[in-house]
């Protein structure tokens, strides 16, 4: 009497093609998925645009409200207190530039601390690349940056010195989605040492405070170039070459010179880059409980 082999349990065969939720994947297919995702993290980005006013009684004005504010009271203090303003042409354009434009990679820093926290309950629920995240919050500092611009560009044509547009304000996107690029980057690189340290979101505001009043928001650097550290800032300094190359566009009608070109872009290729390995590195550890 044969006895036949007992009957496979159903679906057992199809257990060695699984992989345990969470683990991470090769580079190239983390990239993969992550690029499935697009259509998720523009939606999402979208849906939280323009929204960090959402229950103030002016609502999104306040996006347009707040730089000019800020403006109003560095000019007072370092431009009528201080004069800082010397040798400044349209200083209050070049504050105006300083106050709107640099917010985007203040909240790069200190906004990208809170993502990987803020989005645990989703990653708890559901598979996805967690690096849809900081990428989502980083497309959502791009868009609520426009109205802010915006503004700035009617401002600066309307108040005395006039800054009239001309084909140099071309460049402001070029410039822009460098900008955005590099934010990008440092988001995926605090998100990630904020979801291994949680207390880095009780520094990134002092770093981000640091950088802001370090690359001439307020003052130029031009009577201080004969100091290495000065110097080496305004060649190096991120923060200090976009505002320069937005001003230079923006106020001065003139091209930004081809070095300042090239600085941003390798700024913003490799931390994006870099950031984006260093956040895959540790895609098994977002969502777990410290």
């Amino acid at each position: 009497m044969s006895i036949s082999p007992p009957a496979p349990c159903p679906g057992r065969s199809d257990m060695t093609g699984l992989r345990p939720v969470g683990k991470r994947p090769p580079l190239v297919v983390y990239m993969r998925q992550t690029w499935r995702r697009r259509h998720f993290i523009w939606a999402d980005a979208r849906a939280r645009a323009l929204g960090t006013q959402r229950g103030t009684l002016l609502g999104n004005i306040w996006l347009i409200v707040k730089p000019m504010l800020d403006a109003l009271v560095f000019f007072v203090v370092f431009g009528l207190l201080l004069e800082t303003n010397r040798g400044i042409d349209n200083f209050v354009g070049y504050l105006l530039v300083g106050v709107t434009m640099f917010p985007t990679l203040q909240r790069a820093i200190t906004g990208g601390g809170q993502v990987m926290f803020a989005g645990r309950n989703l990653i708890r629920s559901f598979s996805f690349p967690r690096a849809a995240l900081p990428i989502s919050f980083a497309i959502r500092g791009a868009l609520d940056a426009l109205p802010p611009l915006a503004a700035l560009l009617l401002i600066v044509m309307i108040l005395p010195p006039h800054a009239w547009p001309s084909w140099h304000w071309a460049l402001i996107v070029p410039i822009f989605a460098l900008q955005n690029l590099f934010a990008l980057g440092l988001v995926l690189f605090t998100s990630r040492l904020t979801a291994q340290l949680p207390d880095m979101r009780n520094v990134w505001p002092f770093v981000a405070q640091f950088w802001y009043f370090g690359s001439g928001v307020f003052f130029s650097f031009d009577k201080m170039m004969h100091r290495p550290a000065a110097r080496f800032v305004v060649d190096w300094n991120p923060g200090s070459k976009l505002l320069t190359m937005y001003r230079d566009v923006i106020l001065y009608q003139r091209v930004p010179p081809g070095r300042d070109w090239a600085v941003m872009c390798l700024w913003a290729l490799i931390i994006v880059g870099v950031g984006y390995i260093f956040f895959w590195a540790r895609e098994e550890s977002y969502g777990v409980e410290r």
